[in-house]
């Protein structure tokens, strides 16, 4: 039995280690931030561990939590960790049939559910659940823990043989992601592999610091978030718990964050924000902007190559900083050392500006089957336009193809019940494909240059399958072929082409003619594919739904380079082709509407 490396072991040590009245987290409800110590944490999680032994959860079994991140979500996470049980998360924004498929297929005997809304996805399918045996609110947490503490009380040491049942190589999680043709798979990750990440993130240099607090806001559904949460506990960084998104930005100035890891869309929309208010000003502060950005951008090269600022420079920097960038930083709270982009690629644009702004975002590169991350830039090695070097302990490759791949005690054990789909992407050496094509330079920096798989990835970093939407359109009669849009923008779109005869035959019932492209302008043609999308669109998770479409004026066409011999869509120069109509669909409003 070794447990050096468990979830068991990062919660108990940071117990030990951080004093009792320290704060520990952060929580937001009803408008009032709230701190928690670490005494009352620890509490809580013996308690709720006590209380899932004394319900008779066992090690080994998967348990759901169907909730927004809250502090609640965290402290149950560690419960289940402590008797062993495995945490199956899923997204609070996922549909009922996304909730089912998740719960079905884990085997999950029991799900943890923040409230009537996320009750009543659980309620609908709970006939088709047979090994799901317990359902729990939010609201009843109280009574499981106060379960726990009379269970605690008849068995004292249950807690205590159940948590040193677990070894490293024992699953700590189930995290699903997003299959390019089929419905989600399970990755399974073990307690070393996430201990291993917390434990690297921490060590490297100048990324936590005693008395931080980190704004935590994205879902513990993903990876990324979840990340964050176990890294807390190492580093006795305070952790503030924001559940709505849309909060983001009172939150940033409630709770004055120094650590604030995000995906890229918040940073995309400051962007926006400051870009169109440097272009409003005009006469002293317009000149006195561009001035205070070309010394931020002066210094900032200097800082990225390694060079050291000279006095008159600095001085003016400061300047800057006192007039200019300290508008900036203090929209973001005013004390954020560390900002940090994940979950999808960010823009070099927007790093520059914020770098010109004294504002350094780190970015990061990784996915589910390394448990987050592989790469990262960080304050002392950055670079803008990579996504930084490799982790420490992370090894990195390229394939004869140009894909990376890397290996690691990070290195997932494969996808629940899919031994064919583990072995695509595990190596027998270990090595991970990432399905990413990626150049390495001479100081070790990864550039990500395309991706071999065809999952879209939303500028908030939700993993959307276009193939399952793309069947789906087609499988009404009136659609050819259907691309669906969306990498590194807001939410998803799509191109669709209609059926010459199909939709000749449904025109001529209602007394219109003209060609497809005359038919493809027509109001009535685009409402029925209006009905086409809101029916994909039904039983989809939001972020999976398409926002907007494009009727094109005539099919893909083999003879364009568009199709291959095989009727498959080259995403690539169909997207080439139409670049202009797939710009139409992400106009301005598109800001707002993020999905």
């Amino acid at each position: 039995m070794n447990q050096d490396r468990t979830i068991v072991r990062l919660w108990r040590d940071a117990v030990v280690r951080w004093p009792g009245e320290q704060t520990a987290y952060l929580t937001h409800e009803d408008g009032v931030w709230r701190p928690v110590t670490w005494q009352e944490a620890s509490a809580t999680v013996d308690a709720r561990a006590n209380g899932f032994l004394a319900r008779g959860v066992r090690k080994g079994e998967a348990y759901a939590v169907l909730a927004r991140t809250k502090l609640d979500w965290a402290l149950t996470d560690f419960a289940l960790a402590l008797v062993g049980a495995v945490t199956v998360p899923i997204y609070p924004t996922s549909s009922a049939r996304d909730v089912g498929y998740v719960l079905q297929h884990s085997e999950a005997v029991g799900v943890v559910c923040e409230d009537a809304e996320q009750l009543a996805k659980v309620d609908e399918l709970r006939a088709s659940l047979p090994r799901l045996r317990q359902v729990v609110t939010f609201d009843e947490l109280g009574e499981l823990d106060r379960e726990g503490g009379a269970f605690a009380l008849a068995s004292p040491s249950a807690l205590d043989t159940a948590a040193s049942s677990v070894d490293e190589e024992d699953l700590f999680t189930f995290i699903y992601t997003s299959g390019t043709t089929g419905p989600p798979k399970g990755c399974m990750i073990r307690h070393r592999n996430y201990y291993e990440m917390a434990a690297v993130v921490e060590a490297m240099p100048h990324y936590r610091q005693p008395g931080d607090v980190c704004l935590l806001y994205l879902p513990l559904a993903h990876n990324f978030g979840r990340l964050v949460h176990l890294t807390g506990p190492l580093a006795g960084t305070a952790i503030a718990f924001e559940p709505d998104p849309y909060s983001v930005a009172d939150a940033l100035s409630a709770v004055r964050p120094m650590v604030f890891p995000s995906v890229p869309r918040v940073f995309e929309k400051v962007h926006t924000a400051l870009v169109g208010s440097f272009a409003e000003a005009t006469g002293v502060r317009r000149r006195l902007i561009d001035w205070a950005l070309d010394v931020g951008r002066n210094v900032g090269g200097r800082r990225r190559r390694g060079e050291p600022v000279p006095l008159g420079l600095r001085a003016r920097h400061a300047i800057a900083d006192r007039l200019v960038y300290s508008k900036v930083k203090d929209r973001l709270g005013g004390r954020l050392r560390l900002p940090i982009s994940g979950g999808a690629p960010l823009s070099r644009e927007v790093a520059e500006l914020f770098d010109a702004l004294d504002i350094r975002i780190m970015e990061g590169y990784g996915l589910t089957e390394c448990t987050s991350a592989g790469t990262s830039n960080h304050p002392a090695a950055y670079r803008y336009g990579t996504v930084g070097k490799a982790l420490p302990g992370v090894e990195l490759r390229l394939a004869a193809d140009g894909e990376l791949e890397l290996r690691s005690e990070t290195v997932f054990a494969g996808y629940f019940k899919d031994p064919e789909a583990t072995a695509a992407v595990l190596t027998a050496d270990g090595w991970l494909r990432t399905g990413d094509v990626a150049t390495i330079d001479d100081d070790g920096f990864v550039t990500i240059t395309d991706r071999k798989k065809d999952i879209i990835v939303t500028a908030g970093g939700k993993n959307i399958a276009p193939q399952n939407l793309e069947n789906d359109l087609k499988a009404s009669r009136f659609v050819s072929q259907a691309l669906v849009v969306g990498d590194r923008r807001p939410y998803a779109a799509a191109l669709i082409t209609l059926d010459p005869a199909e939709i000749g035959k449904w025109a001529d019932e209602r007394g219109l003619d003209g060609s497809l492209e005359t038919l493809a302008r027509d109001e009535q043609v685009n409402a029925l594919v209006q009905e086409i999308v809101d029916g994909v669109n039904r039983d989809r998770s939001r972020f999976e739904q398409i926002k907007r479409f494009a009727i094109l004026p005539r099919d893909f066409e083999p003879d364009r380079g568009e199709v291959t011999p095989t009727l498959k869509l080259k995403r690539r120069v169909c997207m080439e082709h139409y670049a202009a109509e797939i710009e139409g669909l992400y106009g301005p409003e598109s800001q707002s509407d993020s999905g």
